[in-house]
């Protein structure tokens, strides 16, 4: 099952996007809404995104945020207690089986695989 939604990524769509994927876990809401804040955060407030949410041939959750700026790229950062910002990335990365970062000449792709979406509502046809 392939789940996408192209919307602007704006503090509102955060909440919206995660409705969108109340029938996913927990994890695949927060990795969703993580990558779509760094675009707010770090290519700018109105950008317009496209979020996919698919299964991989070997069993795991692929989410895919796009964007147009090809140059703003995502860093995994090692944010101190006091730190404000730079936890983002370092959640994904601790959440997610692996992740990257596909560049085209007016666009990026960061995505995420998780292990399978097995506890989703989806998956247990409800």
């Amino acid at each position: 099952m392939t789940f996408e939604l192209r919307l602007l990524a704006t503090p509102k769509a955060v909440p919206e996007l995660r409705h969108h994927l109340r029938h996913h876990t927990y994890d695949v809401r927060l990795c969703a809404t993580e990558l779509v804040t760094n675009v707010i955060d770090h290519v700018g407030e109105g950008t317009p995104v496209t979020v996919r949410v698919l299964s991989t041939a070997d069993g795991r959750t692929r989410i895919e945020v796009t964007d147009p700026d090809p140059r703003a790229l995502p860093l995994l950062l090692r944010a101190t207690a006091t730190d404000e910002h730079g936890r983002g990335m370092a959640l994904l990365d601790a959440l997610a089986r692996r992740w990257g970062v596909e560049q085209g000449p007016d666009r990026k792709t960061v995505w995420c695989e998780l292990e399978d979406d097995l506890n989703s509502l989806t998956a247990k046809g409800c």
